[in-house]
């Protein structure tokens, strides 16, 4: 077993269930609101996180843990543990060094991270802050391609490992807060990956209101104005064949692709045939389909799907060092978190983001020594039971 952290204890500050709450204190309502909240009434949001509780470790004993190495690899990187940081948009809300922070800490790490395209730091300041650690670019595919070709373009010079194509995004979900507080982007921070020419080929900022797209009769009218993530995000007109095609030549052999919002076998089994290079199994963190799965709960169906063709990535709902076991024993290769990130910025920036990925990695490495595990390649299902309604346990 490794030996305890050279670094103190934060007493204030023990698990990221504290870390949660005292980052709601660090945040105004909007904000709050804006990254909590899911969709409707933010029942696949909780379940994300209380599936999990459905299923026990068997604990393996008098095995020699003396040596545990929770390394694992990710996008031809070698990651310090099996977790990385998942895009989460306009991070500069919590903290004024937003993306940088995180990035930062990261690279302290060694852990990969992920930069939505709606971020408030450009992927080229991100790039410079993380160093050589993995990067993803999280990218929704605009109906108007030159939009997104532009930004890939940027990724594959700034040696992004990969692209996460959001498709859960077809139309946007409701929610309720963002309408109810009106959210909007405060006037002292930017998207920077398309304001201010930010896009490093000196294209103007268009003038005038965002408008989202719409169907009139057989007429599909395109997105208008500066990109925003309401007007431009959501594209309903996104198909496997088309589409996949298009972003795999734009991505060459530089960047991987990944299909990121696959909850389905079915569409696990369509990702590999169109050639895509991974899978996140995502619900958007709860916030699009209210009453969709939790993410574990779709988990071993995909992993049964793939049979190992193709890694399996998860996120959502992941809280503890045991909530990464878990999910690397139902067949994940890797798995991403990320409202805890944006807690960990609210509280203290980089050092808070230091916190966090800190807890849950310390907890990760726990867990494998006291189940009896040395190796994250040997975490399998044999070291899980679930429970189901009743309390009956059974073996997977």
């Amino acid at each position: 077993m490794p030996p305890p952290s050279a670094t103190p204890h934060d007493l204030s500050c023990l698990h990221l269930r504290d870390l949660e709450r005292i980052a709601a204190d660090c945040m105004d309502r909007q904000t709050r609101d804006y990254y909590n909240e899911g969709a409707d009434a933010s029942m696949t949001l909780a379940e994300n996180h209380t599936a999990y509780n459905k299923y026990r470790i068997r604990p393996r004993v008098l095995r020699d843990v003396s040596r545990v190495n929770p390394s694992a690899s990710v996008l031809d990187f070698t990651a310090s543990c099996p977790i990385g940081v998942a895009p989460t948009a306009m991070q500069c809300l919590a903290h004024p060094d937003g993306e940088i922070a995180t990035a930062a800490a990261c690279k302290e790490a060694g852990v990969a991270m992920g930069l939505s395209s709606f971020a408030t730091k450009s992927l080229e300041d991100v790039k410079a802050a993380g160093g050589d650690t993995a990067r993803v670019l999280q990218l929704y595919l605009f109906e108007e391609r030159e939009e997104s070709a532009r930004l890939i373009r940027r990724a594959r010079k700034a040696g992004y490992k990969a692209v996460f194509l959001t498709v859960d995004t077809p139309v946007l979900g409701r929610r309720n807060l963002e309408i109810k507080n009106k959210f909007k982007l405060p006037p002292h921070l930017r998207i920077a990956n398309f304001a201010d020419g930010a896009n490093g080929e000196g294209k103007e900022e268009k003038s005038g209101d965002s408008e989202a797209g719409y169907t009139e009769g057989e007429k599909r009218v395109m997105p208008r104005g500066p990109v925003t993530f309401h007007s431009h995000a959501a594209n309903p007109t996104l198909e496997w064949g088309r589409d996949i095609t298009w972003l795999k030549k734009e991505c060459g052999e530089d960047m991987k692709v990944y299909v990121k919002g696959v909850a389905t076998a079915e569409d696990a089994l369509l990702a590999i045939k169109y050639g895509v290079d991974g899978i996140v199994v995502s619900n958007h963190g709860g916030r699009q389909l209210d009453g969709a799965l939790a993410t574990v709960d779709a988990l071993p169906e995909i992993v049964e799907a793939v049979q190992k063709k193709i890694p399996v990535h998860v996120d959502g709902g992941i809280r503890h060092g045991t909530d990464v076991f878990k999910a690397l024993a139902l067949g994940a290769d890797f798995v991403w978190i990320g409202r805890p990130v944006l807690w960990g910025l609210a509280y203290k920036g980089k050092e808070g983001v230091d916190l966090c990925l800190r807890l849950i990695s310390d907890e990760f490495k726990l867990c494998m020594a006291l189940a009896g595990v040395t190796s994250v390649k040997d975490i399998s299902k044999d070291y899980l039971v679930k429970i189901d309604r009743s309390g009956f346990v059974s073996r997977l």
